[in-house]
């Protein structure tokens, strides 16, 4: 089951159109990533988060295997900030965190040999 703001955030950016946020290791800017992602996630509000969403099988995959990063909305430089707000048609001054990647809770593990007489 998917976790984090997918089906709760406040506005969403195609992959293609967030090309200013990627590599995230090179923004000058807060980067969250792992652990502190998920508890920064976690404490904001749905309506609060940006996510980044995949436009086809190839950028999903890639947001998939993408460490969870959140991005502070306010630490983002103005530039960027532009780029982003281009991209969603508003302002990006009403939300607070930019979700890059997604994590999933624990399921619970099951074994092949249950699928065997299905």
């Amino acid at each position: 089951m998917l976790k984090g703001h997918f089906e709760s955030a406040g506005a969403s950016i195609e992959y293609g159109a967030a090309d200013c946020l990627f590599p995230v290791d090179e923004l000058d800017a807060i980067v969250l990533q792992h652990r502190d992602a998920q508890i920064a996630l976690d404490n904001a509000d749905g309506s609060d988060v940006v996510v980044v969403a995949p436009t086809s099988l190839a950028t999903s995959y890639a947001l998939t295997q993408h460490t969870l990063t959140a991005i502070p909305v306010e630490s983002l430089s103005s530039a960027v900030r532009t780029q982003v707000a281009d991209a969603l048609a508003t302002s990006v001054d009403g939300f607070e965190l930019i979700q890059i990647g997604k994590w999933n809770t624990d399921s619970q593990n099951h074994s092949l040999a249950e699928f065997k007489s299905a």
